[in-house]
């Protein structure tokens, strides 16, 4: 029944989330930043987070406040702490890692740091998921989709929920 109500959150969210978008009453971060929630949401990691699920911003805080905004939620009794990264010297440290359109340039960097590690990595540029992050976002017709790589996701040993799966605009295998 839990998963059930969670489902059913995420669902609404997406669609609320895009229609807001679209009637411009929301900049395209903040409701970038309820996705994030609710990626983190319809994750499983291999391991007990041991109650603070740290969330990395790693490049340009295009997201300015609106992602300090997801430390008063919590995800399975998780609470979640936004962390900006400089450097990649911290990225282990992370359970979530966003990778800003400032920093993609580094990926391969980024996603050697946290090679064998089980992070969440999250982006929202141009053939990122392709290359290896297992989350990408695109704003297209001022609706905000997704696609998932799920080959990167089992490397890392996150699990993604089926229910999130179905909501991708394409899973890369």
């Amino acid at each position: 029944m839990r998963l059930k109500h969670r489902f059913i959150t995420l669902f609404l969210g997406l669609i609320l989330s895009a229609q807001l978008l679209a009637a411009d009453q929301f900049n395209e971060y903040q409701i970038k930043a309820a996705f994030l929630y609710n990626f983190i949401a319809f994750t499983q990691w291999p391991e007990d987070i041991n109650q603070t699920l740290n969330l990395c911003v790693y490049g340009e805080g295009y997201f300015g406040q609106e992602i300090d905004k997801l430390q008063a939620r919590a995800v399975d009794n998780n609470n979640i702490k936004v962390l900006r990264l400089t450097s990649l010297e911290k990225s282990k440290e992370c359970h979530v890692l966003f990778i800003s359109k400032s920093a993609i340039d580094n990926l391969p960097d980024v996603l050697a740091s946290i090679q064998g590690e089980p992070v969440l990595t999250i982006a929202d540029s141009p053939e990122a998921a392709i290359n290896g992050v297992i989350i990408n976002m695109s704003l297209t017709q001022s609706k905000i989709s997704f696609e998932v790589n799920l080959k990167s996701a089992r490397s890392a040993g996150l699990d993604i929920s089926s229910r999130l799966l179905q909501l991708a605009t394409k899973v890369h295998q």
